[in-house]
């Protein structure tokens, strides 16, 4: 089997991604065999996280979250298109959804005890890089915080988003067709707005005392948010967004 070396001074011309904390001999390359990587110093490779779900072992037949956590059970991926086309698995794009499957008991604010703001059975959207995977009873898990769920979606339209917390769902502005001498915009050149129409508002965070404060914003508002805030998800008649409320920057009329 063919060998390949790489040598510090072949590569340090190059821009290269950190990688520390990853050790050499475990580097391996299907179409050049195994690589080993001489006169690298090992500090350029710190920092390389690899994040893969806990398996939980079959002899547990339950989960409990504590405090504000709770355990969701994950939509399985689309396999493929709308027009049927089969998806290849890294086309497949990772759900933000779910089933709850069990809650803690909440935590505590002040003096005030207050309890996890989903029941078991509630279908959810959350936040895209929130919680901790599990492989349990043969399916994917989430558990995560009652804070990261952006809040309870019982159909398959994101316009009946309830935002729970401080979340605000957004109905994002349709993006310019032209410039501002008439010249036609394509696709890939058409710029994200950052303007909208709130749709819905959650309850309010919660103060020192665990009493909810309202938002500033109410549905109807037009608002302008912060440009890379919250989840992008696509729904029948647009695009939406569900943020928090202190992305929201300023109500425009």
């Amino acid at each position: 089997m063919a060998t390949a070396q790489l040598t510090a001074s072949s590569i340090s011309g190059r821009s290269l991604p950190s990688f520390e904390g990853l050790r050499p001999s475990s580097v391996k390359f299907a179409s050049a065999g195994n690589v080993k990587l001489v006169g690298v110093n090992q500090r350029s490779f710190r920092g390389l996280v690899v994040k893969a779900a806990t398996v939980v072992a079959p002899k547990y037949t339950s989960i409990k979250p504590l405090g504000d956590r709770v355990l969701v059970k994950l939509k399985t991926a689309d396999e493929k298109t709308q027009g049927g086309i089969l998806l290849p698995t890294t086309a497949q794009s990772k759900p933000q959804g779910g089933e709850v499957v069990a809650v803690g008991e909440g935590r505590a604010v002040g003096k005030a005890k207050v309890e996890v703001s989903v029941k078991a059975g509630s279908q959810v959207v959350y936040s895209k890089y929130a919680g901790t995977e599990l492989e349990f009873n043969g399916s994917k898990h989430l558990i995560l915080k009652d804070d990261d769920i952006v809040g309870i979606l019982e159909t398959d339209d994101v316009k009946d988003l309830k935002p729970l917390n401080d979340r605000v769902l957004i109905k994002i502005a349709e993006a310019e067709e032209k410039t501002a001498g008439g010249l036609l915009l394509t696709e890939a050149s058409k710029e994200k707005p950052s303007i909208g129409t709130v749709i819905a508002v959650g309850p309010g965070p919660l103060d020192e005392e665990g009493n909810r404060k309202p938002l500033s914003v109410a549905p109807g508002n037009t608002v302008m948010y912060s440009k890379y805030a919250g989840n992008d998800f696509k729904g029948k008649d647009g695009d939406y967004i569900a943020l928090r409320a202190s992305d929201v920057m300023a109500v425009l009329s």
